[in-house]
């Protein structure tokens, strides 16, 4: 015996989910994303560790974003028609919306992802491809190290719309691109 969907649950063409779809969910699920027409539903309980790790990097870059840039968290990209992922952090050089629902692609130089034991595949390896097929200029990927954060640093190679490596920050996040920013990661998770 299968349990049946609920009728949000099925898609509303036989060609499965747009990007465009995803505001009219409104039974969905917070955090609910799109990747390749395919939902996906934040359905673990999330950690204090990963909670307060996004709360206090948005914080630190919204007080370190120069003129022009904003930090933004829980906001989708619309990379394409069928995909709309959630960074747990955005920077947008985007103007202030309080209507917004999503953000373009050329208007964010930076997503970061935050792993998780739930998200640890798609933040590694799926959601990076597609930033860098994008074009979002900057990737950064926040791992949990024995409690303390650890920020891995890449920058778009523009001729093969992937990314390489930049730095591994441990206790300092210094960068110059795509700000200058100098940040205490011991700081950010008590």
């Amino acid at each position: 015996m299968t349990a049946e969907l609920p009728d949000w649950m099925i898609p509303p063409r036989p060609s499965g989910w747009e990007a465009g779809d995803l505001d009219n969910l409104h039974q969905a699920p917070r955090h609910t994303e799109l990747i390749d027409g395919a939902l996906i539903f934040m359905m673990s309980p999330q950690r204090s560790w990963h909670s307060r790790l996004v709360e206090n990097l948005t914080f630190a870059l919204r007080q370190a974003t120069p003129a022009g840039f904003e930090a933004e968290r829980e906001m989708t990209v619309r990379l394409d028609r069928k995909s709309r992922p959630e960074p747990d952090i955005l920077v947008s050089t985007a103007a202030y919306d309080p209507d917004r629902t999503w953000y373009a692609p050329e208007d964010v130089p930076l997503v970061v992802e935050v792993v998780s034991e739930e998200s640890a595949d798609r933040d590694r390896s799926l959601k990076p491809f597609k930033y860098a097929q994008a074009r979002i200029p900057h990737f950064w990927r926040v791992e949990d190290e024995a409690g303390s954060p650890v920020v891995h640093t890449y920058e778009l190679d523009t001729m093969t719309s992937s990314y390489v490596p930049t730095g591994i920050h441990r206790g300092r996040l210094k960068v110059s691109v795509p700000f200058s920013l100098d940040i205490d990661l011991d700081a950010l998770v008590p």
